[in-house]
C-alpha cells in the first residue's frame, strides 16, 4: 500500500483538528437555562378537540363494515330463518328481523338494536 503526500497531510490536518480546544474551533453556544422540577400546565382542549376530529374517521368504517362474510350467498347461515305463527291471533314471529340485515350485507349499523345506539356516535 503506497502513501501519497495528501494523504499524509489529510491525516495530519484531522489529527490537528480533534487535538484543538473546542473553544478554540468553534464559537462558545449560549449557556442553557437551568432545568426545572415544576411540572406544565396540563392542557386538555387541544387534546379533546383532536379526539373529536378524528372520532367520526374511526367509527365510520367499523360502523359501516360487513358483518356477515357469506352475506347473499348460498352458504349464509343467517338466511335461513324460523317463523312461528301462534294459534292465539298473534302475528307470527320470525327471526328475519333480527338476522335480516345481516343476512342482506349490512354492517352493524343495520342491527335492530345496536344499530339505534350507533347512530348515535359520530361518523
Amino acid at each position: 500500500m503506497t502513501s501519497s503526500p495528501a494523504t499524509g497531510a489529510l491525516a495530519a490536518l484531522g489529527a490537528a483538528l480533534l487535538l484543538a480546544p473546542a473553544g478554540t474551533a468553534v464559537a462558545q453556544a449560549a449557556p442553557l437555562a437551568a432545568p426545572t422540577t415544576a411540572l406544565q400546565p396540563a392542557r386538555v382542549a387541544p387534546a379533546m378537540g383532536a379526539l373529536g376530529d378524528t372520532t367520526g374517521y374511526v367509527l365510520g368504517p367499523a360502523k359501516d363494515l360487513r358483518l356477515d362474510p357469506f352475506a347473499q350467498s348460498a352458504a349464509d347461515p343467517l338466511n335461513n330463518a324460523l317463523s312461528l305463527k301462534p294459534d292465539n291471533g298473534v302475528p307470527k314471529v320470525s327471526t328475519t328481523a333480527a338476522t335480516g340485515a345481516l343476512s342482506n350485507g349490512g354492517g352493524a349499523k343495520d342491527l335492530p338494536v345496536a344499530g339505534l345506539l350507533l347512530h348515535a356516535l359520530p361518523g
